[in-house]
């Protein structure tokens, strides 16, 4: 059969079968040294950062070539900031000290190979159960582990799975093969020693689920560490149970950057490991009963640098504790970030915890829970956490994820920032410890204080979208129709708030969408389309942002049903005619009129360009458009133009 790009060639055109006693002529000698692009001549750091100038002065950037690295650097994390060029220059001899797999300092992994027995297949891949319905969360629990789940996670408590059910969730569960973490205190703990009183032959891997300084951060109640020892002990009677688990994910969810994330988890388990020493365990005997949860997010490298940096300092403590080198490698249960996860247009959630999860991978974890991707609208239903398990099951077994430890080790980008987020977490740790450690610090605000400021920074960068939310800041669907969820717990509160990329937007979309007929901005435009479609296509997702609908048309004849506008089109006519088409909007009952683009226009109330903040545009749109609403500071026209960004970027960039 012949195809198009592949015709079957005539005979004539086919050659001859070489004669068996023809010469096999002898394979070419290979290079003592292959050079890779060697008959180049070097590039020199200097040369990358000319062309780079020329790039950005033809943008529109000034930049001296010696300048353009800090130009183009930008923020990943409280004090750690990552150029757009790293060499060996930079990474010098991390590499070298980050050592090899399974040995102190653990930057490069805390096993050797898959033959740990706590890790069955490369990771164990773990399930997140708190759907208060005994009969739903059993038969969940048994489908998860027939499907590709290695071990569970059960919340208990009020809200989630009552305590008193624990026996009937975990009927059928061989707990021989299946490791289970709890997570609801000392009820929990004590209800799962009671059930398994006697056995020693429980799966590596289980653990208590101890956490009361995570328990004082999320609530706000002082807890007493003192009986950790006992209910440390008595874990001893199962070989390979666990008791404590320093949740740093609570840090995460308040707002923290990776920094705050890693000081806070190193300052709960050295708090641990004094309250497990003062209670009669050894150094070795405390640090074996300690496992760390740790957030992954999208930020791809960011994660993978993180967890590595992670037992850097873990290690340092174990070090500094007197520890064995074995027991100082620490054990690492990472879950994809709460804070990343969205309620709109949540499928693009299933990106972002893919993402997160083969970070977590790359980045050496022992255990990944991928939390299901309608995870923000409620309980997850049986597609959802089909979902979630899948995602791991594919990079383990299919993308052979695991066969490899520490892929990203020798890299000179991912070794500088690892080096730079485990000097800055643990200079915030050594903070907490001068304050007179965690629980202290969360007493004095001081903890609260500092994951304030690190999501202050945030929220200005979600605001004016340089840290884009896709599907709800950036690219929103106004037409979706959400999934219904059964409602989930509610978390604990009292103490450190919860935070979520997406919420600021989600909230300004949902008053918005609660209003019949949904409010819109009318975007005027001008000249042919060819000229104005950049930027009407520009205001139009940026107000969809809000949940608006954005009717388009040529001048003021189309603002009915609105009072609000925005004028689109290049700056040449601007020039020409936005000033007189923002006074005919005015004249047909406009309050508000926006202009695409930073040109200086009479008439006009702000500006909507790259950089500009988008939500305080879309706070001041609903106050003239839904009059109940906040305006965040930044009331309806008054007269002035407002300058929400950078003048200088236009929205052609964007286009």
């Amino acid at each position: 059969m012949s195809t198009p790009d592949r015709p079957v060639p005539d005979a004539g055109d086919v050659a001859a079968p070489a004669s068996p006693d023809a010469e096999v002529p002898a394979p070419p000698t290979p290079p003592e040294q292959l050079v890779l692009a060697g008959d180049f001549p070097p590039a020199t750091r200097a040369q990358w950062r000319e062309l780079v100038a020329g790039v950005l002065r033809r943008s529109g950037r000034d930049v001296a070539p010696e300048a353009v690295e800090d130009a183009l650097r930008h923020p990943v994390a409280t004090g750690v900031t990552v150029g757009p060029l790293y060499t060996a220059e930079d990474a010098g001899d991390l590499a070298a000290r980050a050592g090899v797999p399974g040995r102190p300092p653990f930057v490069r992994g805390s096993r050797v190979g898959s033959g740990d027995p706590d890790v069955p297949a490369g990771w164990d891949v773990r399930q997140r159960h708190a759907d208060p319905d005994v009969a739903r969360t059993g038969e969940a629990v048994l489908a998860d582990l027939e499907n590709g789940v290695s071990s569970l996670w059960l919340v208990l408590g009020e809200g989630a799975v009552p305590v008193e059910a624990l026996g009937r969730v975990l009927d059928g569960v061989l707990l021989d093969l299946a490791p289970v973490t709890l997570q609801g205190g000392v009820a929990a703990a004590e209800a799962f020693l009671d059930l398994v009183a006697g056995r020693t032959d429980l799966a590596p891997g289980s653990c208590l689920g101890l956490d009361p300084l995570g328990e004082q951060a999320a609530t706000g109640r002082p807890q007493d560490l003192g009986g950790l020892a006992a209910l440390a002990r008595r874990a001893q009677a199962h070989p390979g149970l666990r008791s404590v688990v320093v949740d740093g994910t609570v840090f995460a969810g308040a707002g923290g950057s990776v920094v705050e994330e890693l000081g806070c988890a190193t300052a709960a388990g050295v708090a641990y490991l004094r309250a497990l020493t003062d209670g009669g365990l050894t150094v070795d005997e405390a640090f074996g009963q300690l496992e760390f949860r740790l957030s992954a997010s999208a930020d791809q490298f960011t994660t993978i640098a993180a967890l590595r940096a992670a037992r850097r300092l873990w290690d340092r403590v174990g070090e500094a504790s007197g520890a064995s080198p074995a027991a100082r490698a620490q054990r690492q249960h990472a879950v994809t970030s709460d804070v990343m996860v969205t309620r709109h247009d949540p499928w693009v959630n299933m990106l972002r915890t893919t993402v997160a999860c083969f970070a977590a991978g790359v980045g050496g974890a022992d255990v990944v829970t991928v939390q299901p991707f309608d995870a923000a609208l409620g309980l997850p239903d049986a597609f959802a956490r089909r979902i979630a398990r899948n995602t791991q099951s594919l990079l383990v077994e299919e993308g052979s994820l695991a066969r490899v430890l520490d892929p990203a080790g020798g890299s000179w980008y991912v070794e500088s920032l690892t080096a730079a987020l485990a000097e800055a977490a643990w200079a915030w740790f050594t903070e907490i410890e001068r304050a007179g450690g965690l629980a202290a610090a969360l007493d004095s605000g001081l903890v609260a204080d500092r994951l304030a400021a690190a999501w202050a920074d945030r929220e200005r960068r979600l605001a004016t979208r340089t840290d884009p939310v896709t599907g709800v800041s950036e690219f929103p669907d106004p037409a979706e129709v959400l999934p219904v969820r059964r409602p989930a717990p509610a978390p604990p509160s009292g103490g450190l708030p919860r935070v979520r990329a997406a919420a600021a937007f989600e909230e300004l979309r949902d008053r918005v969408e609660a209003v019949e007929p949904r409010p819109a901005v009318y975007l005027a435009t001008i000249g042919p389309a060819a000229r104005h479609t950049a930027r009407a296509g520009f205001a139009a997702n940026l107000f969809a942002a809000g949940g608006l609908a954005t009717p388009t048309g040529d001048g003021a004849s189309g603002l009915a049903g609105t009072t609000v506008a925005c004028i689109c089109g290049t700056d040449r006519d601007y020039a020409d005619r936005a000033a007189e088409l923002a006074a005919e909007l005015r004249a047909a009952g406009a309050t508000q009129v926006w202009l695409a683009g930073s040109a200086e226009v009479e008439g006009v109330d702000g500006h909507l360009h790259t950089g500009c903040d988008a939500l305080a545009v879309l706070t001041t749109v609903l106050s003239a458009l839904i009059p109940d609403g906040r305006s965040r500071d930044f009331g309806p026209s008054d007269g002035q133009s407002h300058d929400f960004g950078r003048p200088d970027d236009d929205v052609e960039v964007r286009a």
